[in-house]
């Protein structure tokens, strides 16, 4: 018996005299050389990978289709002539009319511009606020709108986002002011008995379950008793609907007296 390397070899007489030599490499030399296998293995695999996406490379910078969105897309095309021919179908359209696009437009327009560079042309503010108005007045996917708009997939989710902040920075502070005084919150239950014949009444509340996808590692806590995951908008209103608070917090399995109890409305209202 002898020693080669730290590994044990042991030796055994054959037939005729000839000694055969077996070596016992230790457990931990034989996961090394696994392990050293699966790494050449998953190096090899990578490089055929990259090799592929080189040789495949990119066909096109910009689809011709969306490129053709000045001369076929909704925006150019379909807007202009219902802002020619019909208010009321442009209503129907984005739910606004078009004197009150263009207001939020020129408001909302500087916040959603971007530079024009080298690099590409950007969106419009217009088509933005259209596309993001006809989302929300829709409902429709991201991936059905693009053909008609001519706007991939992925930028419409952006441009909705960016859209939908913008006018919160714009009007937050204009449109959803909440009483903070006692005598603010009696104007709101005059106006309430005045016009409504209910007295002592600081606004209307309702909440309205939002879908959306299970958030990661949260369990059942979206999962509301309709069936779906969702997160709970909760607004309140006053004697003209318009809304004076609103909480979006609220996760699905939340009852209407959770969030409720949990929320600064509750110490808000004397």
């Amino acid at each position: 018996m002898g020693f080669a390397g730290g590994n044990r070899q042991y030796s055994s007489r054959l037939p005729g005299g000839a000694f055969n030599f077996i070596t016992a490499v230790p457990h931990c030399g034989i996961q090394h050389q696994h392990d050293l296998i699966d790494l050449t293995l998953y190096q090899v695999r990578a490089s055929r990978r990259r090799r592929t996406r080189g040789e495949r490379g990119r066909r096109n910078w910009v689809r011709p289709w969306i490129g053709r969105r000045r001369q076929f897309g909704m925006y150019d095309q379909l807007m202009v002539e219902l802002r020619n021919e019909g208010h009321a179908s442009f209503t129907n359209f984005l739910r606004i009319s078009p004197a009150m696009f263009d207001e939020l437009l020129a408001r909302v327009g500087p916040r959603i511009t971007k530079q024009y560079t080298f690099y590409r042309d950007p969106l419009e503010p217009g088509m933005k606020l259209a596309l993001a108005l006809r989302h929300l007045a829709s409902g429709n996917k991201y991936a059905s709108m693009k053909f008609g708009w001519r706007v991939p997939h992925n930028t419409q989710s952006l441009v909705v986002r960016d859209v939908c902040q913008a006018i919160i920075d714009e009007y937050v502070d204009e449109v959803l002011v909440c009483p903070s005084t006692p005598e603010s919150w009696r104007a709101v239950a005059d106006k309430f008995f005045q016009r409504w014949n209910f007295p002592n009444t600081c606004g209307a509340l309702d909440g309205k379950h939002v879908a959306c996808s299970c958030p990661p590692k949260s369990g059942s806590l979206y999962f509301n008793y309709k069936g779906f995951y969702s997160i709970v908008l909760m607004a309140l209103v006053d004697a003209d609907y318009k809304f004076i608070w609103a909480d979006i917090s609220g996760t699905g399995s939340a009852s209407d007296a959770q969030i409720y109890n949990s929320c600064e409305l509750k110490e808000c209202v004397p």
